[in-house]
């Protein structure tokens, strides 16, 4: 295990286009996230727009939620779409942003926080092309509150449609799941060349677990890249 902490660089704000094509016509935009649920790590968000007619592609290529596709499969597939999306961003959520959130000292909870940076990617989007409509992974159980809320960050400028299971129900979402999910894959393996193989990050991980009891025994406190206000952390 990684006993340094030096050599920590933090990724807040950490925005970034990876596919702009020239804009022809309105395109449909999907959203979802990667790594809402670990102790250790960023989540990572990303938007996905593509014009209607090229859907088809995105359905004959494979696509689904990143869950269910093999990582070697993801990578393959996320170097795909971007030569087939039109536009493709991602925004990379911090640990401490996300206790922030959760303490309701930058937004209300993680639901508003994970729709501030939703309405954030969409933005982007809408700079560069006009869209006919988002669909959006909602993490809120009451779907068409959290649309509602998208919409109102994003200033009534388009149509955002949040459903639960998204990503298995549209192809455009699926595709923003994959990018989400291959660059927070990506960012994981940075982290444990650092900190050293913490597993999965998730708390569920026996791996995961073990590591960090190590790290409190040996540094009294969670490492920087730790969600410190998931309960786990309180429990060991």
């Amino acid at each position: 295990m990684a006993s340094d902490m030096s050599g920590y660089t933090s990724l807040v704000g950490y925005f970034k286009v990876l596919s702009a094509r020239p804009c022809t016509a309105p395109l449909v935009a999907g959203v979802d996230e990667a790594g809402r649920g670990p102790m250790l790590g960023p989540m990572v968000m990303a938007v996905a727009a593509v014009r209607p007619e090229a859907e088809d592609i995105l359905v004959s290529l494979g696509v689904r939620d990143s869950k269910l596709i093999a990582p070697r499969r993801r990578t393959r597939l996320r170097d795909i779409l971007l030569e087939v999306l039109d536009y493709a961003a991602i925004r990379v959520v911090e640990p401490h942003e996300i206790d922030e959130a959760v303490a309701g000292e930058s937004y209300e909870n993680l639901n508003y926080l994970e729709a501030g940076v939703a309405a954030e990617l969409i933005r982007g989007l809408l700079a560069h092309c006009s869209v006919d409509v988002v669909y959006v992974d909602s993490p809120d159980p009451v779907s068409a509150r959290f649309g509602r809320l998208v919409e109102r960050l994003v200033g009534g400028r388009v149509r955002v449609v949040a459903e639960s299971d998204a990503d298995k129900k549209y192809p455009v979402v699926s595709a923003a799941s994959i990018i989400a999910k291959t660059e927070r894959d990506r960012l994981i393996e940075e982290l444990k060349n650092r900190f050293g193989d913490f597993g999965s990050g998730y708390p569920s991980d026996p791996r995961t677990r073990k590591w960090a009891k190590a790290w409190l025994e040996a540094h009294g406190e969670p490492p920087p890249i730790a969600r410190r206000s998931w309960k786990s952390w309180r429990r060991l």
